[in-house]
């Protein structure tokens, strides 16, 4: 193929994108304390956010990365194998095994490669992964990468899970991948029927937790924690870059596990690490975390406060399901579009989701609320939404 082929070709996708209403644009963001942003100069009140417990901006975090600047410059300059691991790493690692319960941690440069590997090394030919369909492409990307045989299931209709797992037959192993919270639809997975599933059938489970540390558990580290299984589950996978505010993903386990990890994940082995800057704040949020509980109750009142009155409109898909992640589905692309657009001219940045990160027909506006955000700040939004969706016919 030609190079002008070549171009002709992205240029017919890319018009077949604009006429389903899925081109997606670029544009510049920039973040501001207490909930707001700059959206291509625009000051707005930022729902899209995953910085759960408003730790991004918090002065404390700043200070500690510009310290470790100061002392170890920008970037990590190798792989963390080679000589990347510097002694903020080794801390962060320590840290992240004390606030997690475990013996160990290991470091990955995203939540993404954290999945990507993890689910991959694991998992090979003569294998089978039972993978559930509303898990982040990182999960299923890496169940697909890992040469296993490959099953989808729903977390609402285990009783499917539960005849796959009667009939599998062979000496392979058998991994059940899920998200702890489905990113797109804000609802828990059912960790301890997950568990109990897995107990019966000899079977892995791996749990990200990218939603849940910081938000939901007693202490902070998850769902698991939250419903009490955490020693039920095989592998723990986790983020730096939601609730914590920073940037990378890890693994909390046992020492065999963390060492494993080191000489098996190929994410891991071959990215240069992280910066140690990104390290001493991600420090600094464990510590927040512990020390100041109300981020995560004035979250979790917030939370309450907008799926009460969503639900009070018929706006809620799930009204039993809790959490900041809440989707508000309207189902065509272009309408979700629309109306993102006038929230946005009445102040508000809201996620505006369409395939193919969401199933067809379930294109969705993504409410995020952060504990950054006040309730006045919710009360005018709702005022905005409840415009744009009389001027498009949207309210039930």
């Amino acid at each position: 193929m030609s190079s002008s082929e070549f171009s002709d070709w992205i240029e017919d996708d890319l018009q077949k994108l604009r006429k389903e209403g899925l081109f997606r644009t670029r544009r510049t963001f920039k973040p501001l304390p207490n909930g707001r942003c700059l959206l291509e100069g625009q000051e707005l009140i930022n729902l899209s956010s995953n910085d759960y417990l408003n730790l991004a901006h918090d002065p404390r975090l700043i200070s500690a990365a510009a310290s470790a600047l100061q002392e170890m410059g920008v970037g990590a300059r190798a792989s963390a194998l080679v000589s990347g691991r510097t002694e903020w790493h080794a801390r962060l690692e320590q840290r992240l095994a004390d606030f997690e319960g475990t013996e160990a941690a290991i470091l990955f440069p995203s939540g993404y490669a954290a999945n990507l590997g993890v689910v991959s090394a694991i998992a090979g030919e003569g294998d089978t992964i039972y993978c559930d369909r509303l898990n982040h492409a990182s999960l299923i990307d890496g169940c697909r990468l890992a040469g296993a045989a490959f099953r989808v299931y729903r977390h609402d209709r285990l009783e499917k899970l539960k005849r796959e797992l009667d009939k599998k037959t062979g000496e392979g192993k058998t991994i059940i991948v899920t998200d702890s919270i489905f990113s797109m639809d804000g609802t828990w997975a059912p960790l301890v029927e997950l568990c109990d599933l897995a107990e019966q059938h000899h079977a892995y489970l791996v749990v990200d937790e990218a939603h849940g540390t910081g938000v939901w558990g007693e202490t902070g580290r998850g769902l698991a924690e939250e419903l009490n299984v955490e020693s039920r589950v095989t592998i723990r996978i986790g983020t730096l870059s939601k609730g914590l505010g920073a940037m990378g993903g890890f693994v909390a386990g046992s020492d065999s596990l963390i060492n494993w990890l080191w000489n098996r994940v190929r994410t891991q082995i071959y990215s240069t690490a992280l910066p140690p800057a990104i390290c001493a704040a991600a420090c600094e949020s464990l510590l927040i975390i512990k020390a100041e509980p109300e981020r995560k109750q004035h979250l979790h009142q917030l939370s309450v406060f907008l799926r009460q009155e969503l639900a009070h409109r018929s706006l809620l898909a799930d009204v039993t399901s809790s959490g900041p992640i809440i989707p508000v589905i309207l189902e065509n692309p272009e309408r979700t579009m629309s109306i993102a657009a006038d929230l946005q001219a009445a102040g508000f940045l809201v996620g505006a989701i369409r395939p193919p990160t969401v199933p067809h027909g379930t294109s969705r506006l993504r409410i995020s609320v952060t504990s950054a955000h006040q309730r006045d700040d919710l009360e005018r939004f709702l005022k905005a939404l409840d415009c744009s969706l009389a001027r498009y016919g949207e309210s039930r």
